[in-house]
């Protein structure tokens, strides 16, 4: 699913006056070591995530988050319902997005076009599908083609994130396409 970043999270991510999020999941919706992007602008990453409980939240780690105090992160969280609440600990991604440098790298190598075909083989038989699909339908919503692949939308965007890291797939405003890599893997398997 990812972390979606409001603009006052977004601001304050940028200019490093918030370090922490809080959020209730039924499970966590960012991994450590991930990077997620900012509303299509620059990248954050994930430091640590863990569950905790709202007598564990402190006034600094209120402020951290971008609230005045522990009572207004507590009352936002109340709000959202009654999942568990996840601390997310996060900075500001210096650098662009490796997967970014990697999606741009179009010269494969034979050797590069058997190791990706094996990855993607071992993904499963949705892999090349949905590849396919993508670069047939490029900017068409995941919940239009999830069903085309035999998936389940949360399903097939978070299979699509794997094959973003693989460089292959560049993520849109609407949809996805295929990156210069993804491009250029599709024409070697089909040469």
């Amino acid at each position: 699913m990812g972390m979606l970043f409001e603009r006052r999270l977004r601001e304050g991510i940028a200019d490093g006056s918030i370090t922490l999020a809080f959020r209730r999941w039924k499970r966590a919706q960012v991994t450590t070591g991930g990077h997620y992007r900012m509303g299509g602008g620059p990248m954050a990453e994930v430091l640590s995530v863990e569950v905790t409980s709202a007598d564990d939240v402190t006034e600094e780690q209120a402020r951290a988050a971008g609230y005045a105090d522990r009572a207004a992160l507590l009352a936002d969280l109340d709000a959202r319902g009654s999942d568990p609440i996840h601390r997310v600990e996060l900075r500001l991604l210096d650098g662009p997005d490796p997967r970014d440098a990697l999606a741009a790298t179009a010269d494969l190598t034979p050797g590069d076009v058997a190791a990706l075909t094996r990855r993607l083989d071992r993904m499963g038989p949705w892999a090349v599908p949905a590849l396919e699909l993508i670069a047939r339908r490029p900017g068409v919503r995941a919940g239009d083609l999830a069903p085309e692949v035999g998936q389940e939308t949360i399903r097939f965007k978070a299979n699509v994130r794997r094959l973003k890291a693989l460089g292959l797939t560049i993520s849109l405003d609407t949809g996805y396409r295929l990156s210069p890599r993804g491009e250029a893997y599709l024409t070697a398997r089909l040469a």
